[in-house]
């Protein structure tokens, strides 16, 4: 079977928005199988938020998706932008030099882009 490759994106630290992508996420999971889907969310601007290290945030929803191999990905600039520091983020989280061109790189290799 074919192997679907998908990036999500979001730029906006609403709760409900983290919640739609990570729900999205899981769907996609549960109605293509894990083994034939590649994801990875690509947090930038207000968004890398949702990947800090802290009480009541993401982490578990998170930690339970990186068990299905979910890529979890934080804009650098974004980052520097906010003041915020690679150790105050979770410790699955990867970090890219640049968030759009994360999402040039991955839908010039055929990537599916979805912002929920």
């Amino acid at each position: 079977m074919k192997r679907y490759k998908v990036i999500f994106h979001i730029d906006e630290s609403f709760k409900a928005r983290a919640q739609q992508v990570l729900a999205n996420i899981t769907n996609l999971l549960d109605d293509l199988g894990e083994e034939n889907v590649q994801v990875e969310l690509l947090a930038n601007g207000d968004a890398v938020r949702m990947f800090l290290n802290i009480p009541d945030n993401f982490s578990e929803q998170i930690r339970s998706l990186v068990k299905r191999d979910v890529k979890f990905v934080a804009c650098a600039h974004s980052l520097d932008h906010l003041n915020l520091t690679s150790t105050e983020l979770l410790e699955v989280v990867e970090i890219v030099p640049a968030g759009v061109s994360e999402i040039v790189k991955k839908q010039m290799d055929g990537w599916a882009y979805i912002r929920p």
